[in-house]
């Protein structure tokens, strides 16, 4: 079923869109009334020239003054038109000029209601009760050429005016469409804007359960769904509104029994709109979900490439791909069968039936000589009902994109009403580098504690080192203390002040990291290490990495610092990419720094270089360290073993060795120690 109340506030929010871009589309708007003002002047313009130049001389005649304006010669005589007569003027020897079948007479007297004509020039007259026979010689083509040649004037001024309202309806349409194009374009530039900035807004935690695939998806594919609502679904349904009402404003203009008919459609309309929806909403949400994770799908193929290599994967991971492709191909197939159903041939079944029921109403009048209208409005109401059907047929065909539009929307609404916090920016000063965690507990989910009860101080300048299983809460208290999360008790405080009251942003100004799997974007060397940030100059750029030795290792690169850097690094070794990561946190000296393993995943040969640049980074900042091979923290100042969220042991290498508990327990294990040697 339809949710109303959810539907009215995705109207809302796209028109709330719309607003961004009013002026624009309020002068589209008027260009397009223009253009369709002057697309159905035709028609009235085609039956004048019709009842007024073509069938308007099938009247009665009276001879006047020889060479009279508008007068035809016949027989010696001039005739002129008794519409076109003044009112005052004597009306003399009057004539009648008819049209029986395919022949033309010109008749002496005012004659009405011909019935028909024979080849030998015989005309029945019906009159009262009474059935008259006339005989007349038919006219030539040239002599019916002569009754016609005052009205070609008029016809040529008529049909300039015609093809003049064509072209300015062209005119008015090309302005309307661009401006509508312009401010689709605009809009949606507004709302990526938009998403873009919510993604920096929303907490770690909603990306923890959403893959970066879909959350891409909704940037690109649901707002360019979106924009083809702007674009196409907007602009046709405006261009179509505009177009209907205008042709039933002509068609009771025209004549009020046939607009009464023709009204017949728009009850159809709204059925044939109901019941297509019904059919298609939850189809088109279905299908905007499965491309969503066909893309989730994507990214994390590429992404894990080689360990689907590896582990000889790629048959399986086929066959789950051809499971969502084959279930997207069905959404999509029974989504084409309901268009193909109601879209452009069910309205051609409407208008010939319509057109069907006019031409027989219309015969059947005519027959019993009950003519409804001339043969100029029968020519206009038919051109307007072929009209008429042109916008309903463009409703129709936009309905899916219409659904598919809306389906985008509540994707992207979704993203937009996520719970987030606005980036605080401006410069706070630089932390002293004193980090307390006070009774601190943690959860993830709410439910199991990954911390419970963690206390500890790291005074400035100390290397405190953070040991323990994995799942032990080692990362999750470096969590903590960038704010990718905040805790559900205690507090986190840096130089006694709760992280809390800080702005996130403000806060990772004085803080750095160094992953064990660092991440490089895609840019050169020495952008790598600024990140683009104009407060870290060229200089201080080429300084960080020579600082940290950078210059030894990556002297083979022909660029030197401005070698390009594709995504992720890929075309650097891990023991490159961690040096470059090194030099970044040294650039942005950052008073609290976070090594998370930095020498892991390295090479002995390339761990002594790196050790000489932590040496380097950890020099007059508070330093925290995660540490699985406990060789390399030997000279922390504070080491913390976790055990299922809690700290067990602390203090210093040689008093954990002397406690003789878990510490002591993982270090012989590592070092391969006899329990007698130990310290």
């Amino acid at each position: 079923m339809i949710d109303l109340n959810a539907e009215k506030q995705v109207n809302k929010r796209l028109v709330e869109y719309a607003a961004h871009a009013k002026g624009a589309i309020a002068l589209a708007i008027v260009m397009l009334v223009l253009a369709v003002a002057a697309q159905l002047a035709g028609p009235f313009v085609a039956k004048a020239i019709i009842n007024r130049h073509i069938m308007g001389i099938q009247q009665v005649w009276y001879e006047v003054t020889p060479r009279a304006a508008g007068a035809v010669e016949w027989e010696g005589k001039w005739y002129a038109r008794a519409d076109r007569m003044p009112a005052q003027s004597k009306r003399l020897n009057p004539h009648t000029l008819v049209a029986v079948g395919t022949r033309t007479y010109f008749l002496d007297g005012v004659v009405s209601h011909v019935v028909r004509g024979n080849e030998a020039g015989q005309i029945r007259e019906q009159e009262g009760g009474r059935s008259l026979v006339i005989t007349a010689r038919p006219l030539t083509r040239q002599q019916l050429f002569s009754f016609y040649r005052p009205e070609i004037p008029g016809v040529i001024r008529l049909a300039l005016i015609y093809f003049g309202l064509l072209a300015g309806a062209a005119i008015f349409l090309y302005g309307q469409q661009y401006l509508l194009q312009v401010s689709a374009n605009r809009i949606l530039q507004r709302m990526r804007k938009d998403v873009f900035h919510q993604i920096h807004r929303l907490p770690i935690r909603y990306f923890d359960n959403l893959p970066a695939g879909k959350v891409v998806s909704r940037i690109t594919n649901d707002t360019e769904a979106i924009r083809d609502f702007y674009v196409n679904v907007l602009a046709n349904v405006l261009s179509s509104i505009a177009t209907m009402v205008g042709i039933y404003v002509a068609l009771f203009i025209l004549n009020v029994w046939l607009g009464l008919m023709a009204s017949i459609l728009i009850p159809i309309l709204i059925v044939w709109i109901w019941l297509y929806r019904r059919a298609t909403v939850s189809v088109n949400v279905r299908i905007r979900a499965l491309l969503s994770e066909i893309n989730a799908m994507l990214n994390e193929t590429i992404q894990g490439i080689p360990i689907i290599r590896a582990f000889h994967r790629e048959q399986r991971t086929q066959a789950e791909f051809d499971e969502l492709n084959q279930a997207y191909y069905d959404g999509q197939t029974r989504l084409l069968r309901v268009n193909s159903a109601t879209g452009f041939n069910l309205a051609g079944v409407f208008r010939n039936s319509f057109f069907i029921a006019i031409i027989a109403i219309f015969g059947w009048r005519s027959m019993h000589l009950e003519s409804l209208v001339s043969f100029g409005v029968l020519y206009a109401f038919v051109d307007y009902l072929n009209r008429l059907f042109q916008p309903i047929t463009q409703v129709v065909n936009q309905l899916a994109n219409l659904e598919q539009a809306r389906a985008s929307a509540v994707r992207v609404f979704e993203l937009l009403d996520e719970p987030g916090v606005d980036p605080v920016f401006g410069s706070i000063p630089r932390f002293c580098g004193e980090v307390e965690f006070d009774h601190v507990t943690f959860s993830y989910d709410g439910e199991h504690n990954v911390l419970n009860d963690v206390s500890f101080r790291a005074q400035p300048g100390q290397t405190v080192a953070l040991v323990g299983h994995t799942g032990s809460g080692k990362s999750s208290i470096i969590n903590l203390l960038f704010r990718f999360y905040d805790p559900q008790g205690g507090q986190i405080r840096i130089d006694g002040v709760d992280i809390r009251t800080i702005a996130p942003q403000q806060l990772r100004q004085h803080l750095g990291i160094v992953l064990q799997d660092p991440y490089l974007f895609t840019g050169t060397v020495a952008w790598n290490v600024s990140l683009g940030d104009e407060r870290v100059s060229r200089a201080r750029v080429e300084q960080a990495l020579r600082d940290v030795g950078a210059d030894r290792l990556l002297a083979h690169l022909p660029n030197g610092w401005d070698e390009p850097v594709l995504e992720g690094g890929g075309t650097l070794s891990a023991g490159e990419r961690q040096l470059i990561s090194f030099a970044r946190a040294l650039a942005f000296d950052p008073a609290i720094l976070v090594l998370d393993e930095a020498t892991a995943s390295i090479d002995s040969e390339t761990e002594r270089l790196i050790q000489d640049a932590l040496s380097v980074l950890k020099r007059g900042r508070t330093t925290f360290i995660i540490a699985h091979r406990l060789s390399t923290i030997r000279d922390a100042d504070l080491i913390l073993v976790l055990d299922g969220g809690e700290i067990v042991e602390r203090g210093a290498h040689d008093e954990l060795m002397r406690l003789g508990g878990k510490y002591r327990q993982m270090y012989e294990l590592q070092t391969n120690m006899a329990p007698a040697s130990g310290a």
